[in-house]
């Protein structure tokens, strides 16, 4: 299968990447800058230059492909008060993407998160495969992949764990409270950290992304998680413990100054299930868990 895959210069790309050439897929990458370009080449793929708001040049991809693989996100603007910005740009490329698909039968692969769930309001349980949230930033993506099933589309979405770790990941969750961590002289938890994060590996996460490809059925929510919840406290105390400082609650007030702009995110509770992933597309997880994984040092080095 040729496959167009978006934000193909970036952490998670280069785990799916490997996976679906290995798999004896073709692919092809967007990169939006030469230093893009140098990575997409360099793991394999052909390059197509564009940039994410670029839709003819989407479009005109996806139209050449057998199926889709929807990466990219504009982080950049999360990480600047701009998360509602960056959610509007992400819906325009899958409808863009809806658009050409249409009647094709062919995958549409797109990406969410599972703490959207506790955005929900789905609190005190797992949260699982069928919980639906009616709209929001990322979710109207989510919800619009999913619709597209009745447009002949065989569309499916990853809902991604918040910690997605591995010696891929450069610029995730886990490297950046590692070094909001450094920065403050102490690893934070909001208030008792019993609030739960889920995580699993970058190339777990790969194998998942190409399974999806191959054989997800028409409008399914998929969840990429392993660890189904981890403490934020054990989180705090694991990366307090590689960078010998203290773990620390803090408040809401606090927060920012030890955990940037994740503070807004590190209350919710998210525990979730992959039951259903599991079972669908038989996916199981063969990765050391969170926790091992950065007690092995590579983050730090």
């Amino acid at each position: 299968m040729r496959v167009f895959v978006t934000g193909a210069s970036g952490h998670i790309a280069s785990a799916v990447i490997p996976e679906l050439l290995a798999h004896g897929h073709q692919v092809l990458g967007l990169a939006r800058s030469d230093a893009a370009a140098e990575r997409v080449a360099a793991l394999g793929a052909e390059v197509r230059r564009g940039h994410l708001h670029d839709l003819d040049v989407l479009k005109a991809a996806a139209a050449e492909a057998d199926g889709v693989i929807h990466l990219a996100f504009d982080h950049s603007l999360t990480q600047t008060g701009q998360m509602v910005r960056a959610a509007e740009a992400d819906l325009e490329v899958a409808k863009a993407f809806g658009e050409v698909l249409a009647g094709t039968g062919n995958p549409l692969v797109t990406t969410s998160g599972v703490l959207m769930l506790a955005f929900g309001s789905i609190t005190g349980r797992l949260g699982t495969e069928a919980d639906v949230i009616a709209g929001g930033p990322r979710v109207d993506t989510e919800n619009l992949t999913i619709s597209l099933a009745e447009q002949g589309v065989r569309s499916s979405v990853v809902r991604l764990a918040p910690l997605v770790h591995s010696d891929l990941d450069k610029h995730g969750f886990t490297p950046s409270l590692i070094a909001f961590a450094r920065q403050s002289g102490a690893a934070a938890y909001l208030g008792d950290g019993a609030s739960r994060w889920a995580a699993a590996d970058s190339r777990d996460i790969g194998v998942l992304y190409r399974l999806a490809l191959e054989k997800a059925p028409a409008g399914t929510r998929l969840h990429g998680v392993d660890d189904t919840g981890i403490p934020f406290k054990t989180i705090a105390e694991t990366i307090a413990g590689q960078l010998g400082i203290e773990a620390r609650s803090v408040t809401e007030e606090e927060a920012p100054k030890y955990l940037g702009f994740l503070a807004a995110f590190g209350a919710l509770d998210a525990p979730v299930s992959n039951a259903v992933t599991r079972e669908v597309l038989g996916w199981e997880p063969t990765r050391p868990g969170w926790v091992e994984d950065v007690e092995s040092g590579h983050y730090f080095s």
